[in-house]
């Protein structure tokens, strides 16, 4: 039974540790023997299996105290109880210093010792646990989660290992699809305060006359319905993380009401009268521009600059191709186990036409492709020519270097040919004004002016 602990009983005198190990087996657990310290080391160098050593402090040769300081040189994960005949408080201080996890004294108590060493074999076992939940959520959540070894992705990872250990605010910008709360969650775990909760709330989800008692909460009687005090998320992401999402949705009372939180570190329940400290760290993203809606006054300018300490930009899958067989790869594997299919793979063609096309949804466009080809397809290998219609259109016209077609028809001044790549470019950055400005080569006033003069002959609605 490779489950049941093994537990080593160290001791001299046969009839101290016959009794010790009968005790022990009939207590259901595995138990070998040694009438020499020395000997019980030797095994655990070449059998490091056992979960924790019973050993008397007395004995010839090896006692106890130097067998317990070589298991804690070696770094073995073994608990160890000694046992001594003296009973002196000076015995069981230096016992402890050493770093014994528990002692006894002789004549040993036979229920004492099963119920010692029944506590520290579940606390071993509750601490396995915690270490291999640990591991799991750093694969979920950490580092691990993310996929990538392209350029754009090597210079991300490497912001976020600098910015995760801390306190500052940090402004994920970036696309929607490419994965912005996965950013988040990684440089959450990766920080001081993984060991508290990281909360996340979407701004734009959520009404706007609900989402001040979600952020602040309020008290009982603060209005009608309000039945019972509630604490707000501010309040739960103590010594924790908050992560708001789509940040530029935040209407502007509220906008002014997050300022005050970020400069005073105190919130005031709705209804409430007294400020209450907080210690969280704020992570926001968005997938709009918010440098040109601070121009065009729809998002607070001294907000923008409290929420941009670090910007951290999560680069669109376009510019990371070399990516998509990796990605391909761990999803087309992790949707095969979800739905029960047989694993798949992708012919060298078919990834030649996932490359190159332009993913507008990102990661989470690919994500909706790959599980859908694991359900609907038999082949092991998956073609080319079995991929979806749009994808292979619009791999073909970029690898052929051609121009995307115009939706709103062919452009006959020049003034419209300068309209449609503006609105285009504008439509492809997400509403991002800054970068859009940057792939045209204009300044950001001039796009600012130009999409004005839009607005103004019903060109835009934006």
């Amino acid at each position: 039974m490779a489950d049941v602990p093994l537990v080593l009983v160290i001791d001299d005198e046969t009839g101290s540790r016959e009794s010790m190990a009968i005790a022990l087996e009939k207590a259901g657990l595995k138990v070998r023997t040694f009438d020499d310290a020395k000997r019980a080391l030797e095994y655990l160098e070449t059998e490091p299996g056992a979960g924790l050593a019973v050993s008397d402090l007395k004995m010839p040769g090896m006692g106890g105290i130097d067998f317990l300081r070589a298991v804690r040189e070696r770094n073995y994960d073994l608990a160890v109880i000694l046992v001594t005949g003296f009973g002196s408080l000076e015995t069981a201080v230096e016992a402890m210093r050493v770093g014994a996890d528990d002692y006894l004294t002789k004549p040993v108590d036979l229920y004492e010792l099963r119920k010692r060493v029944k506590t520290l074999l579940e606390n071993r076992q509750l601490k396995e646990e915690v270490t291999s939940l640990k591991q799991m959520l750093d694969k979920r959540y950490g580092f691990e989660s993310i996929i990538g070894n392209s350029a754009p992705m090597e210079r991300l990872f490497e912001q976020m290992r600098l910015v995760a250990p801390t306190r500052s605010t940090v402004l994920l910008v970036g696309e929607s699809g490419t994965g912005k709360e996965l950013v988040a969650n990684a440089v959450h775990w990766a920080s001081p305060r993984r060991e508290q909760r990281i909360l996340a709330i979407n701004c734009g989800a959520i009404p706007t006359d609900i989402l001040e008692s979600e952020l602040f909460g309020h008290e009982k009687g603060a209005f009608t319905g309000a039945v019972a005090r509630k604490i707000g998320k501010f309040e739960l992401a103590h010594e924790g993380t908050l992560f708001l999402d789509e940040i530029s949705e935040l209407y502007p009372e509220l906008q002014v009401k997050l300022l005050r939180v970020l400069e005073e570190r105190s919130v005031m329940r709705v209804g409430g009268s007294d400020l209450i400290d907080v210690d969280f760290r704020l992570i926001a993203a968005t997938n709009k521009d918010l440098e040109g809606l601070v121009a065009d006054e729809r998002f607070r300018e001294d907000l923008y600059y409290r929420l941009k300490v670090v910007t951290l930009r999560i680069p669109p899958l376009r510019e990371r191709p070399e990516d998509i067989p990796l990605l391909a790869e761990h999803y087309l594997e992790r949707f095969a186990g979800e739905h029960g299919k047989e694993p798949k793979s992708l012919s060298k063609e078919a990834l030649e036409v996932l490359a190159a096309y332009p993913w507008p949804g990102n990661v989470r466009e690919l994500k909706n492709v790959l599980e859908s080809l694991v359900i609907f397809h038999q082949t092991d290998t998956i073609a080319a020519a079995e991929l979806p219609a749009e994808l292979r259109q619009g791999g073909a016209a970029a690898a052929d270097g051609g121009p995307v077609q115009c939706r709103t028809g062919d452009p006959r001044t020049m003034a419209d040919i300068e309209r449609r790549a503006i609105l285009e470019t504008l439509e492809l950055t997400g509403g991002r004004r800054a970068e859009a400005a940057k792939i045209l080569a204009i300044g950001l006033r001039t796009l600012q002016r130009k999409l004005k003069d839009y607005k103004q002959d019903g060109s835009y609605a934006g």
